[in-house]
């Protein structure tokens, strides 16, 4: 892993610094496990949009992922490290022993050839999928499932992991990458480890054309905009803008917007830190 900086030979190479893929071992993905990706540019059934600053951007196709790992008991050899446009994380082909083959978010650390299982009874080691109840307590943990079955939904971005510290009861502690404690169900699945590519934080585009390349448009500041287009807008010169807020007038940084009354509250032990 690591990655490749640039001597400065144009303005968008000067401060670039990219990955240097060098865990890739196929760029060839498997046919069988492809699907259409097709783009909205933002826009709803009517054709008005709804979202800004999304359109344009190269051209994908969706990776199958087995994020519910439930072919258990079952051991999978490791074929590839590939390269998935639509996540952070490196994915990884594995065939199962009946010739199955699944595309699943890899591990940090997992080599081609490398065996991996999943299910009750599994050692406790790196790329293998337990439920919480089986894993010894201060493990390095991702791919949490929040339900039982529903497969994996928290800790699957790149360099990302939990850690499991208690048990108590039906309950699980478990210590996500933002900081904040929850209890999850024993009976849900986590993967043993942290996610690939932990370098992807380093990265830097170096050049407005690459946002274009990964389909986001120009993302223009409230400051910048007239009263009526923002409530951060007008004023003579540089104005600051008042207080941080949406174009909605909705506060940010630093006012709570999560619903007091969530039902998923009761289930968080410490909130994330600011």
């Amino acid at each position: 892993m690591g990655v490749k900086k640039f001597r400065p030979v144009t303005p968008g190479t000067r401060h670039k610094v990219i990955g240097t893929f060098d865990d890739i071992t196929s760029t060839r993905p498997e046919k069988s496990l492809l699907r259409p990706l097709k783009k909205t540019g933002g826009r709803n059934n009517t054709g008005k949009m709804t979202m800004r600053h999304i359109g344009g951007g190269h051209k994908r196709r969706y990776r199958l992922i087995d994020t519910k790992r439930d072919k258990d008991g079952m051991i999978a050899t490791v074929k590839t490290i590939e390269y998935d446009p639509n996540r952070s994380a490196r994915i990884a082909l594995v065939q199962y022993a009946d010739g199955v083959k699944r595309y699943i978010v890899a591990p940090y650390g997992l080599k081609v050839g490398q065996e991996i299982a999943s299910g009750a009874g599994v050692a406790p080691e790196m790329g293998n999928t337990l439920f919480l109840s089986e894993i010894p307590l201060g493990t390095v943990i991702h791919n949490i499932e929040l339900y039982p079955g529903q497969g994996a939904a928290m800790v699957r971005s790149a360099g990302a992991s939990a850690q499991l510290l208690a048990r108590e009861g039906k309950y699980a502690v478990v210590k996500l990458p933002s900081g904040e404690t929850r209890m999850v169900l024993v009976t849900c699945k986590a993967t043993i480890g942290s996610v690939s590519n932990p370098d992807h934080s380093l990265e830097v585009d170096g050049k407005a054309g690459r946002k274009r390349w990964k389909g986001r448009r120009p993302r223009v500041r409230g400051v910048v905009m007239n009263p009526v287009d923002h409530p951060m807008g007008g004023g003579e010169g540089r104005a600051s803008g008042g207080h941080p807020r949406s174009r909605k007038g909705l506060l940010a940084k630093g006012y709570k917007t999560r619903n007091p009354k969530k039902q998923s509250s009761k289930f968080i032990i410490e909130r994330r830190k600011k």
